[in-house]
């Protein structure tokens, strides 16, 4: 099944193009994880403080 699954991939991989460049997906993640960098930093004192 997987050997059939794997041979499926390989030739239709190249059909179903993104559009978008391995750089791009990488530029992409990079943004990604800067905003969730920011995320955290924003609330990072909010479980430190008390009532």
């Amino acid at each position: 099944m997987s050997n059939s699954l794997l041979t499926f991939a390989v030739e239709h991989g190249e059909e179903a193009g993104s559009g978008l460049p391995p750089i791009g997906f990488g530029l992409v993640a990079f943004v990604i994880f800067v905003f969730l960098l920011l995320v955290v930093l924003a609330f990072r004192s909010v479980g430190t403080r008390h009532r």
